[in-house]
């Protein structure tokens, strides 16, 4: 028998709200992170905008020189798994420390780092590089130092699959729970790429839009949409199996009954025109719930803002849904907080649960002209009360990767 995995923890960090409680008050409240980029000048790029993290200061967290030593991902993965540990009750003193692993992903991981780094070896020479410039840049090192700071010794490593690497780090985290590997796992994803390389390089892509309206900037499934928008920040939660969390007394949020992954063999950017796969995920995780699509009510949806992906996507949710698709809930966490890439999963599982919660579905800002390609209910124009028991999270990265996770309003 596979183990019962619930969410005992959530944390956050973004563009909308550094704890949970903020980034879920401005969901509901429409709140747009989307503003001028203010990391580095912008005059000779193309685009200007960019959903940063605001008003996040590290030292809350960590000492000046132990900040000094992380990039900013790493730093943001921190801040955001100590929130999430401590809702979440659990004492590494009374716990088995190789029980408790650590599974947080990052998509790129420390290009802040790369850009300041390799800016500082051409201007000044190769031996002025910081001799903890790799560890600051690996991709591994978001999960390694939450490890560090929390004390788990259990499983700890980084999924890397671009846009779906919190969605599969959690779903492989709910995964070694159920099958006995862990107790209890802390999990999700980190990033921070609004860099000089990183905005340019995805212009060079055509992935961003270069838009300086910041109404118009993250607008998915509108028919106006042409790009995305970068984003930084971090989502992360605690699971923890079923018994472990009753054993302790802890407040369980939600439980986690279906996950699904899969790969559209298709293309480096473009999703699968058919659908296909990220059909697949989506079914995978119902499969694995046992139940049948009617049943799901609301899908937070990758939602990008490109043009390829939303219209995709939606065939996809037609795929697996059949004429049910008509009848869900469908919205945009990327449309308020833009693109959080490796971390974006974290944030909008986050977003699940706490729509489980309050029973609300907040709008997707900014939708405003229909797209005939892009038909299912967006939720467009205020966000909704609605009484619902299953909530979807979809993720699809380049590279084809598809994720799925279906978490379900706790009942013991």
């Amino acid at each position: 028998m596979k183990r019962r995995v619930v969410v005992t923890g959530m944390g956050a960090v973004t563009p909308i709200g550094n704890t949970v409680e903020e980034f879920y008050n401005a969901m509901k409240e429409g709140v747009c992170g989307i503003a001028p980029i203010t990391h580095f000048d912008t005059s000779e790029y193309k685009v200007k905008l960019a959903a940063e993290v605001k008003n996040f200061d590290p030292t809350k967290y960590l000492s000046p020189k132990e900040a000094k030593r992380l990039d900013a991902f790493s730093q943001f993965a921190i801040a955001a798994s100590r929130e999430a540990f401590a809702q979440s009750g659990l004492s590494m003193e009374e716990e088995d420390p190789y029980r408790v692993g650590c599974l947080i992903g990052s998509g790129v991981g420390g290009l802040m780092t790369v850009d300041n780094e390799e800016k500082k070896m051409l201007e000044k020479g190769a031996r002025r590089v910081a001799p903890l410039a790799v560890p600051m840049l690996i991709s591994n090192m978001a999960a390694g130092n939450v490890a560090m700071d929390l004390k788990l010794k259990g499983k700890c490593f980084s999924i890397t699959s671009a846009c779906a690497t919190a969605t599969h780090s959690i779903g492989e985290a709910f995964r070694s729970i159920q099958h006995g590997e862990l107790d209890a796992c802390v999990t999700g994803g980190a990033e921070s790429s609004i860099t000089p390389f990183g905005i340019a390089g995805f212009t060079s892509l055509q992935a961003l839009n270069d838009t300086e309206d910041v109404s118009r900037a993250s607008i998915p499934f509108d028919l106006e949409r042409h790009g995305f928008v970068m984003g930084e920040g971090a989502g992360i939660l605690v699971l923890e199996e079923l018994e472990h969390a009753k054993k302790r007394g802890a407040n369980i949020l939600a439980e986690i009954v279906g996950y699904g992954a899969t790969c559209d063999a298709y293309h480096i950017t473009s999703p699968d025109p058919e659908g296909e796969g990220a059909a697949m995920a989506m079914k995978q995780a119902m499969q694995e719930a046992g139940i049948k699509p009617e049943q799901v009510e609301y899908v937070n949806a990758h939602a990008t803002s490109t043009k390829l992906n939303d219209a995709y996507e939606t065939k996809a949710i037609k795929v697996a849904f059949g004429e049910h698709a008509y009848k869900l809930a469908i919205n945009s966490t990327k449309s308020m907080t833009g693109h959080l890439l490796g971390a974006a999963g974290g944030i909008e599982m986050i977003d699940c649960i706490t729509a489980i919660q309050n029973q609300y579905v907040h709008q997707t800002v900014g939708l405003t002209v229909d797209d005939p390609e892009c038909d299912l209910d967006y939720v467009k124009g205020c966000g909704r009360e609605m009484e619902f028991t299953y909530a979807m999270s979809n993720s699809l990265g380049f590279g084809g990767h598809n994720g799925s996770l279906l978490v379900k309003k706790f009942e013991d």
